[in-house]
């Protein structure tokens, strides 16, 4: 029979995998209480770092509707619940994770859907959103200037006719 204390936390990490754009899931066995206080504060801002029972947190995944998390559910268990942007809470867990070998991250959930522990390093190489969103802008911005190029090309090639044209008269008058 479910205790009352136990029907709260499994609502409470439910409105979390709700509220989160992604959720990574690490291993932090051997880990210390100042490791893992260290740990919150680099991935503060991004994502909130919580220790959670496997079962409790089996049961609010499905509540939130999340399937294929129970073979990343083993062994002691914390999860990063992404509020900001994927990329630098997985940067933020990737070099904490080369810095203490003793954390392993297992995977997570990325827009609803399971990723591995592999995935979750790629999209900690990626570079940023603001980054990602500089480089289009910067793409476009060539590209119209480009095609503003393009444009102009046959008014000026124009001009230069007429100016010719125009020289060629006066010498010959």
């Amino acid at each position: 029979m479910a205790t009352p204390d136990k029907v709260n936390a499994v609502a409470e990490i439910a409105d979390q995998f709700r509220a989160s754009s992604a959720v990574l899931i690490t291993e932090y066995r051997g880990l210390s209480v100042p490791q893992l206080a260290k740990l919150r504060g680099e991935i503060r801002g991004a994502a909130t770092y919580k220790v959670a029972k496997n079962t409790l947190t089996a049961l609010a995944a499905k509540d939130a509707g999340i399937e294929g998390l129970d073979d990343l559910l083993t062994g002691p268990t914390a999860i990063a619940f992404v509020t900001g942007d994927p990329v630098e809470a997985a940067k933020g867990l990737k070099a904490f994770a080369k810095e203490n070998d003793k954390l392993v991250i297992k995977g997570g959930v990325l827009e609803g859907k399971v990723i591995s522990a592999d995935e979750v390093k790629k999209l900690a190489d990626l570079e940023s959103r603001e980054v990602l969103l500089a480089k289009a802008a910067g793409a476009m911005k060539a590209s119209l200037f480009g095609a503003a190029y393009l444009f102009q090309a046959p008014l000026a090639q124009a001009a230069r006719a007429v100016d010719a044209l125009r020289a060629k008269q006066e010498d010959a008058a």
